[in-house]
């Protein structure tokens, strides 16, 4: 690994801690693109750089997930109720994803990875919010019906799965979007592990991976990821207490627009170097 990709990961990780204390993802949304071009410049093809970038990602979730959550219950804004409830089920589900994800096309992954990330952001951006505040819906089995899919697409894409998770938060089981990033952090310590667990397993053996890989894990790209994440996740979640809900949500929507645009390839059909 080239000095300058070292860095670039290191200034990654930055980015991703702070983004996944504020916002409540795990960040996988930035570090997946920015691992999959380090990969592939390292010579590894598609197949290989896009899942070896899942299963990495997914392993940085799993401690930045765990900082921002308990940052966030130091608050009084993590529900664990849910959280315990949907994070159990994801975790089943995404061992399952991430196990069928072994067996995917790689071009394919990464479409599907560009597509989900637009797809949430329309339908956060579009969704009409509602003119008084309703409670919460304290309904367990709604919750585990929700965590089925989050938790299988977040094992297949290899996210964290707050980018799906937030939007279900707050449009459709209501809860308050602090309490929803509060929440999805939580659930996320859960989903990444089943995650993590299903690319190590089904990487195994696998030829043509880089040093220092188990898996589809390379540990010099989570070290360098997941060092200066953890402390970054504690300064987003102080700053997020800090933010009125309404500009959190546009922040959300601004970046997961762009990184599904950048995922899908549009900027690069366009020739805008972004």
């Amino acid at each position: 690994m080239a000095l300058a990709h070292i860095i670039i990961l290191l200034a990654t990780g930055v980015v991703v801690g702070f983004a996944g204390g504020l916002l409540g993802l795990g960040g996988a949304f930035i570090m997946t693109p920015v691992q999959y071009l380090i990969f592939t410049a390292m010579g590894l093809p598609t197949d290989l750089a896009i899942k070896l970038a899942f299963g990495t990602s997914l392993l940085v979730v799993l401690p930045l997930a765990s900082s921002g959550a308990w940052r966030h219950s130091i608050k009084g804004a993590v529900w664990w109720k849910p959280a315990f409830i949907m994070g159990g089920i994801g975790l089943v589900c995404a061992f399952g994803g991430a196990t069928l994800a072994a067996h995917l096309s790689g071009t394919a992954l990464k479409i599907a990875f560009g597509a989900i990330i637009l797809l949430s952001t329309i339908r956060m951006l579009t969704a009409r919010q509602p003119r008084t505040e309703a409670e919460p819906r304290d309904n367990p089995w709604l919750w585990a019906a929700w965590a089925v899919p989050i938790g299988l697409v977040s094992g297949i894409l290899g996210i964290g799965g707050g980018i799906l998770l937030i939007p279900v938060l707050v449009l459709t089981l209501r809860f308050r979007m602090h309490n929803a990033i509060a929440i999805s952090l939580a659930v996320m310590m859960f989903t990444s592990a089943g995650g993590v667990i299903g690319y190590l397993i089904n990487g195994l053996g696998v030829p043509g991976l880089p040093a220092y890989s188990v898996g589809y894990v390379n540990l010099a790209s989570w070290l360098l990821l997941a060092v200066p994440s953890v402390g970054m996740a504690q300064v987003g979640a102080i700053t997020a207490h800090k933010m009125p809900a309404r500009q959190l949500k546009y922040i959300f929507i601004v970046v997961m627009f762009y990184m599904g645009l950048k995922m899908l390839g549009v900027f690069d059909l366009l020739g805008w170097p972004l």
